[in-house]
């Protein structure tokens, strides 16, 4: 039979859920703290926007900003939105465009 390590056998059988749930609360407040009066959106990765910047694009992709640019430039552009003056390109919309795409 085998022995199970010392640490194991202290432990009740609540006492993990009660220190994971300890640590989500304590990881919570950190990030209360850190993030507090700044504007969370900039701290989100850009594969979980669903609209990018023309730097977060570049960033993103690999591709250039001129380049980006050109490409939205063009009325039948699917993947760019226009927000008043502002250009933001729709990531998934983006993602299939590059997919089907040999050269830009």
């Amino acid at each position: 039979m085998r022995r199970l390590p010392a640490i194991w056998a202290m432990r009740s059988p609540g006492a993990s859920k009660r220190r994971e749930g300890e640590r989500v609360m304590e990881a919570e407040a950190i990030l209360t703290a850190e993030f507090q009066g700044t504007d969370l959106r900039k701290h989100i990765p850009f594969w979980e926007k669903s609209n990018l910047t023309i730097d977060e694009a570049a960033a993103y992709t690999g591709i250039g900003k001129h380049k980006l640019r050109e490409l939205t430039d063009n009325e039948n552009c699917s993947f760019v939105l226009w927000v008043g003056s502002k250009r933001l390109i729709k990531r998934r919309l983006l993602d299939q465009f590059l997919d089907n795409m040999y050269s830009i």
